[in-house]
């Protein structure tokens, strides 16, 4: 399938954007809900967070979106192989997302917080935690992407499958600066 036409990647990667971003719509929506609702939870909540680990993931997952990026530029120029090693760059980024996320997660317990703890972390949890999920599964396409890539499936002219690969995780990246901003810079 050409790609030098309409949207990056394939109709299907869009519907499972779109799918994502009111799944994220919805979860935003409880978020202020909850927040109109107990401000002051939000407020303490916000202060006990660890912001090193959420600029670290932010960090993380800008620096990812652009190698991914670079991938797709490269490949469109025909460097295939700078191409490659654009999306084994954005592959090792992405990979200290889960890490970094793990530790903090750590890092909350030991210092008391959980799911229990009140609104606010039952809020940030939800969101983060399913932010995580969809992270996942952008890690889990990167390696497909790169297996095919490295096989050699990818051309100047057909590349769509990188194309909807970064296309997906833009959008996560997206999703993560919404919930950095609503969680460690806002609130």
């Amino acid at each position: 399938m050409p790609t030098s036409r309409g949207f990056p990647g394939n109709k299907g990667i869009w519907v499972g954007i779109t799918c994502e971003l009111v799944e994220f719509l919805v979860l935003f929506i409880v978020y202020f809900v909850a927040r109109a609702h107990f401000p002051v939870a939000f407020e303490e909540g916000a202060e006990r967070l660890s912001r090193v680990s959420g600029t670290v993931i932010t960090l993380l997952m800008i620096t990812s979106s652009f190698f991914i990026a670079c991938a797709v530029t490269s490949m469109r120029a025909g460097q295939r192989r700078r191409s490659i090693g654009w999306l084994i760059a954005g592959l090792i980024v992405s990979l200290g997302y889960p890490v970094t996320k793990i530790m903090e997660i750590d890092w909350n317990l030991a210092h008391g917080i959980n799911g229990e703890s009140g609104i606010f972390f039952t809020v940030y949890y939800y969101l983060t935690f399913n932010h995580f999920v969809h992270a996942t599964w952008g890690i889990l396409g990167i390696l497909w992407v790169l297996a095919r890539h490295l096989s050699g499936a990818y051309t100047v002219e057909d590349h769509g499958g990188l194309e909807a690969l970064a296309s997906y995780w833009h959008a996560t990246d997206i999703i993560w600066l919404i919930i950095f901003s609503f969680f460690y810079v806002l609130a």
